[in-house]
């Protein structure tokens, strides 16, 4: 089969089209032929070895964290899902790789496909859908008339973070470009805050939530938007001493991450309020109920651009401007 594989982690241009063995199929996996895959910059990060510490890939390796497809064949202990089905997933991290033409994934992380939307919509969904879910439904317990502040709405986790917060009966801040403040409008903001106009943190106070996913400073700021006992859940980093301890690690990283997360973690306790890190993991059951969201016209996606299979490098290139309104989509089967 075909698929984009990277030979060593370094900065852009790593990416190469190559024929590489169909992936096994475990007892408990779905063979998938990939219609659709989304674009993500956690590709970029992988790609440039920045988790190497703690999400390290054995190059040559193939990238690529959702897809939307069709199950082509079932390890003899899949009882969810049968050859035909129209399905999408995040696949478990170590078990990536949906820049391909076929991936072999854990029925656990596979959700059926909402029958309202296409291959490429599909594609868009898991990852964002997932890292929304988990800090707004799993982390925060997000509850009616609640203030959550999401930045960057018009992105990828913004664009659904926004739709599921309101579903869930939240207040709603986001930042944005102009060009962008029609569109996180429609999707359910109540307060949109423009960036390159305003400074965000001389408008909002007294938010229970912040969903954090740009750079240091923005991060300092926004713990001072929070009201006392409030919670930021940063996706952007830095990782925290609970996250260590989640993924089991050594001493020495767990150091590490002890003191990158230092800074921040005091400056919360100062403000008396709380910092977590999350990062997604896959989960199939979470995705059936997004799906039925989806189904339900709760959730739309929203789809920046559709890249053929053979312009993969120049989708990722596109996504790390940092411009794309929602996702980025790769169509692998035409």
């Amino acid at each position: 089969m075909k698929a984009f594989v990277v030979d060593k982690y370094k900065k852009k241009g790593a990416l190469r089209l190559a024929k590489v063995q169909e992936p096994e199929v475990r007892d408990d996996d779905v063979m998938v032929r990939v219609h659709a895959t989304g674009v993500n910059v956690l590709d970029s990060k992988i790609r440039d070895g920045e988790f190497k510490s703690f999400l390290s890939y054995r190059p040559p390796f193939v990238l690529g964290h959702d897809v939307a497809g069709i199950v082509t064949r079932v390890g003899p202990k899949v009882r969810r899902f049968k050859a035909g089905d129209e399905v999408y997933s995040r696949p478990r991290d170590h078990r990536v790789g949906t820049f391909a033409e076929f991936i072999a994934i854990n029925e656990a992380d596979v959700a059926l496909k909402p029958k309202n939307i296409s291959m490429e919509e599909a594609a868009s969904i898991p990852l964002v859908g997932l890292t929304a879910w988990q800090a707004l439904v799993e982390v925060a317990k997000l509850k009616p008339g609640q203030k959550v502040f999401i930045q960057a709405g018009s992105g990828g986790v913004g664009t659904f973070a926004i739709q599921l917060a309101k579903h869930l009966g939240a207040i709603v801040a986001t930042t944005t470009s102009t060009k962008n403040v029609e569109l996180v409008k429609s999707l359910g903001a109540d307060i949109v805050i423009d960036y390159k106009t305003q400074d965000f943190e001389k408008v909002l106070s007294g938010y229970d939530l912040v969903l954090h996913s740009q750079d240091a400073k923005t991060l300092e700021k926004s713990l001072r938007v929070l009201k006392p006992g409030g919670l930021l859940i940063s996706i952007s980093g830095p990782p925290d001493p609970e996250f260590a301890k989640e993924l089991g690690m050594n001493l020495f990283l767990k150091l590490v991450i002890r003191l990158l997360s230092r800074g921040v973690r005091k400056q919360a306790k100062s403000l008396g309020v709380r910092f977590s890190f999350l990062l997604m993991r896959a989960q199939g059951q979470q995705l059936s109920e997004i799906t039925s969201l989806i189904e339900a016209g709760v959730i739309r996606p929203v789809v920046d651009k559709v890249f053929p299979f053979e312009k993969t490098g120049d989708a990722l290139t596109y996504v790390e401007t940092g411009r794309a309104k929602g996702k980025v989509v790769i169509a692998v089967k035409q």
